[in-house]
């Protein structure tokens, strides 16, 4: 029999180590930011539709539901793009199990369009007859004196 595999050490926990985690975080935000232009993409939608599902006359728990599916999107782009890095580093050559994982990654991409596409057609239905008057964008509003 052969000896047992030691547990793995444990990490530390402590404000370095959470201010360590953050700044991975930044570069990997930057790394995609530099080599994904598909990520670029999603930065500009999500750049035009945030101040659209701000002004637009619906309730605070539709608007926080209408960036969740944007920033949804921005997530799942990101976990791609690390998909597709990870297997391209391991190797360039065909793979049928390599590109059903490339595959399954822009499959969930397509589907975090797909919800923001039904979240906010369901928002803006449902709230039509309010959007439709173009009310919310007269100057001045009138909460302003």
């Amino acid at each position: 029999m052969s000896d047992p595999v030691p547990p793995p050490e444990s990490k530390r926990r402590d404000f370095r180590n959470f201010f360590q985690s953050v700044g991975y975080a930044i570069d990997g935000f930057w790394a995609a930011l530099k080599h994904e232009p598909s990520f670029r993409e999603d930065l500009i939608f999500v750049a035009i539709l945030t101040p659209l599902a701000v002004i637009l006359p619906v309730n605070a728990v539709s608007t926080a539901v209408m960036i969740a599916s944007l920033f949804l999107i921005v997530i799942a782009e990101l976990l791609n793009s690390a998909i597709e890095w990870t297997i391209d580093d391991i190797s360039l050559e065909k793979r049928p199990f390599a590109k059903r994982a490339k595959d399954m990654g822009s499959a969930a991409v397509f589907i975090a369009y797909i919800n923001c596409i039904v979240v906010w057609g369901v928002i803006l239905y449902s709230n039509w007859n309010r959007i439709a008057t173009l009310e919310f964008l007269k100057w001045p509003p009138p909460f302003l004196p």
